[in-house]
């Protein structure tokens, strides 16, 4: 086959391992040092100047030249997610648990803010009566679930041909229960709007963590932070590997299979390929990952990256038909990420938590997100920063409608949005960023890829299946722990383990 890498041209060190792994976020980087603990040697290729894909640990500047740390990308841990838990004590890190005490917020669709204690939001009862029911129905789907075959659901086919929107409609008149009930997995989750995405999506979402009442409850899923932020934990992990991360690395081609000469049709000119796939998927073959600084042949590549990428590399030869086909079909959320640093965290002298929730509105959540513990910016060892952090989300529509503004509309728009929760003292932050996950060259979104409607029963077992001797492995295609670090963990360790056990 024709390359462009791959001509005598090409004058890149060639390095001969037996796993060549394609992206260090954690789902790479735990497959690399799986592999290496199974005695197999491996060349991790990441297309960034830094590990941690997305998870990012990030600073922002006050006024005063004063440095502040921000975790740009994923950031929380909760309890469900073991398997990062056990990592984070396998590498030496420490964690600390977010800040909860005091009353939390609740704005509802007319405008009025409520503050409440628990977890139960200060809505009517019908509206309250009426979430129960549905986050009930959601929790007997979960429990029907293995999170590992979402298309084996008894109603796959029908839980999949209809939007998590239309198909709460159709179970309950009380909007304001359907949007707090549609947040979770909607803005909160997927990151895109209730209508675009199938309710087994949703179902999957739920039962990756366990349950939808686990998903409602942000004391669960928002449980704990890493000291010094998440990316540590892909920092630690690197470290290890040492001179086996090539950074600023991006894979343009890899070969992996030779074509099928059957398959040429030389009447219409088409050449030989590989478009019914290869007999025996998953066996040991050469495969050769280019890119412009290091070539790495191997016997097998670990593709660790989310699948809206897949499509950046060019594949020698093409993917077989029905990978190219799904590839099409799944596709990235936006959301942007709000940090806004405070002199001191003001709403607990108000006796407030720093939570709130208003579904449908322009920031549907915000979180006290103050930092603990030594990072690389204005912190110390064992202590709670003397600042205030909150975090916001602005999800779908609304991220879109907030990137076209200009810089300082946008600012006071999503400002005012949060202080609708905590009262004016929220438009003054001495430091602001936004986090803009969808213009970064090697994520193009957040926080993982999902489906369009009918995609994952039709496409689901796939995404998991070798192709000859790639293996895929990133959060988006996890089961426990879908869309989570956690998920990541579990799927780099298991497609290490199913490569160690090829041998």
């Amino acid at each position: 086959m024709s390359s462009l890498f791959s001509n005598e041209s090409n004058t890149n060190p060639v390095l001969e391992r037996d796993v060549v792994v394609i992206g260090a976020g954690p789902a790479g980087l735990m497959a690399a040092r799986t592999l290496k603990k199974k005695g197999l040697s491996v060349a991790v290729l990441e297309a960034r100047d830094r590990v941690g894909g997305r998870t990012w640990n990030g600073k922002v500047k006050d006024a005063e030249g004063v440095e502040h740390f921000v975790e740009l990308g994923g950031q929380w841990i909760s309890p469900d997610q073991t398997r990062l838990i056990e990592l984070v004590d396998e590498l030496g890190l420490e964690t600390f648990q977010r800040y909860r005490e005091g009353k939390s917020i609740y704005v509802a669709p007319d405008g009025t803010r409520h503050e409440y204690e628990g977890t139960v939001f200060p809505a009517s009862e019908k509206t309250i009566a009426e979430m129960d029911r549905l986050i009930k129905i959601m929790d007997d789907l979960a429990a029907e679930m293995d999170p590992a075959r979402p298309w084996a659901h008894p109603r796959a086919q029908e839980l999949d041909s209809i939007s998590f929107r239309k198909w709460l409609e159709g179970l309950s008149d009380d909007p304001e229960a359907i949007d707090n009930v549609s947040i979770y997995v909607a803005s909160g989750m997927l990151t895109k709007p209730s209508y675009t995405f199938s309710t087994l999506q949703a179902v999957l979402m739920a039962a990756s963590a366990g349950s939808f009442s686990n998903l409602v409850d942000e004391d669960f899923i928002l449980d704990r932070r890493v000291v010094g932020g998440m990316q540590s934990v892909s920092r630690t992990m690197a470290e290890e590997l040492g001179e086996d991360v090539y950074l600023g690395t991006p894979v343009r081609e890899l070969h992996w299979a030779e074509v099928d000469p059957t398959t040429a049709d030389d009447l219409n000119k088409i050449a030989a390929d590989v478009r019914d796939g290869v007999p025996q998927n998953g066996e040991a073959r050469e495969v050769i990952a280019y890119s412009e600084k290091v070539t790495v042949k191997a016997r097998y590549a670990v593709l660790a990256v989310p699948p809206n990428l897949y499509n950046r590399i060019s594949f020698v030869p093409p993917l077989p038909r029905d990978q190219q086909i799904v590839h099409q079909h799944i596709s990235m959320g936006l959301v942007i990420k709000v940090h806004a640093i405070y002199d001191k965290p003001f709403w607990r002298e108000e006796g407030l938590s720093g939570t709130g929730f208003g579904g449908g509105r322009l920031v549907q959540e915000v979180y006290d997100n103050t930092n603990y513990g030594k990072n690389f910016a204005a912190s110390a060892e064992g202590e709670e920063d003397q600042y205030g952090t909150l975090v916001g989300f602005v999800s779908d529509v609304y991220a879109e409608e907030m990137w076209h503004l200009p810089e300082e509309e946008r600012k006071e728009r999503i400002l005012s949005a949060m202080a609708d929760y905590l009262g004016p003292k929220t438009k003054e932050p001495i430091a602001f960023y936004l986090s803009d996950m969808a213009a970064e060259e090697w994520t193009r979104g957040a926080y993982a890829t999902s489906y369009d409607l009918g995609g994952l029963s039709r496409w689901g077992h796939l995404q998991n299946e070798p192709t000859g001797s790639i293996y895929y492995a990133c959060s988006d295609i996890a089961a426990e722990g879908y869309q989570h670090v956690d998920g990541a963990i579990r799927q780099g360790e298991l497609v290490a383990q199913k490569i160690a056990d090829k041998g």
